[in-house]
């Protein structure tokens, strides 16, 4: 096994920015936040910040809340958007009290103002939290509607210099097809922005990637719930898929 310095000399990206889809908080339940997959995931950030990875976080908010499924069904799509934003603040405070509950500092951070409960978005403040050692939790998307979580993840990872954006999802990387219809479907190692917008894969929403790629932000898409995938994405292993602005 190795030592706390080895692991902190293997490390290749200090900053990293981790995008977590509201899904994967379910766990096994239909709806809401599992308290066992919550702690398993602070865990793991928990594990990144010991080895002096600055660390921040955007958590999407499908777990309790589509906005764009209920715009869908009618309601106005600001409105709805507006509730996803609230829906990602929630998930946001469950991994900050998970996280907190391990030891290990946090800070929520929302795009809209949530005095009472949360701190607002500031970049500079945001990147002293990150250099202080805290872990931060971004919430509430751009605090704009009709852009995704995966673009809110995109532009704050810009913001505060990450080193890397990781996806952390369900899935063991970007395929050719969706791989539980498609059981030939082929995994890709490495891909480039343009690649992903040519074959139109279904990494992020088109602004999402081409805000990485105009601002040459390497992407890695990994299975979150492959235990010591962040770990072994932080020390630049083969783990999901990477993807680059060539």
């Amino acid at each position: 096994m190795a030592t706390p310095a080895e692991i902190n000399n293997s490390i290749k990206y200090r900053r990293v920015l981790i995008k977590l889809s509201g899904e994967a908080l379910l766990g096994n339940a239909a709806y809401g936040i599992d308290p066992a997959m919550i702690r398993r995931m602070a865990e793991e950030v928990t594990e990144l910040a010991s080895a002096d990875v600055q660390v921040a976080i955007v958590i999407g908010g499908g777990n309790i809340f589509r906005g764009a499924g209920l715009a869908a069904a009618g309601v106005d799509r600001v409105t709805a958007d507006q509730m996803g934003m609230l829906a990602t603040i929630m998930n946001s405070l469950a991994m900050q009290d998970a996280l907190e509950r391990l030891g290990k500092h946090a800070r929520v951070m929302s795009a809209i103002k949530m005095n009472q409960i949360c701190e607002d978005y500031i970049r500079r403040r945001a990147i002293r939290h990150l250099e202080k050692g805290r872990v931060i939790i971004l919430a509430a998307g751009t605090g704009n509607p009709f852009f995704t979580t995966d673009s809110a993840a995109s532009l704050r990872a810009i913001e505060i210099n990450a080193d890397l954006l990781i996806k952390a999802t369900k899935v063991d990387g970007v395929y050719s097809d969706d791989p539980v219809k498609n059981k030939s479907a082929k995994r890709y190692v490495q891909l480039s922005y343009d690649e992903v917008l040519e074959r139109k894969l279904k990494v992020m929403d088109a602004t999402a990637v081409v805000l990485c790629r105009e601002n040459h932000m390497p992407l890695r898409v990994l299975d979150m719930t492959r235990p010591g995938a962040l770990m072994r994405a932080v020390q630049g292993l083969d783990e999901g898929t990477l993807v680059t602005s060539k």
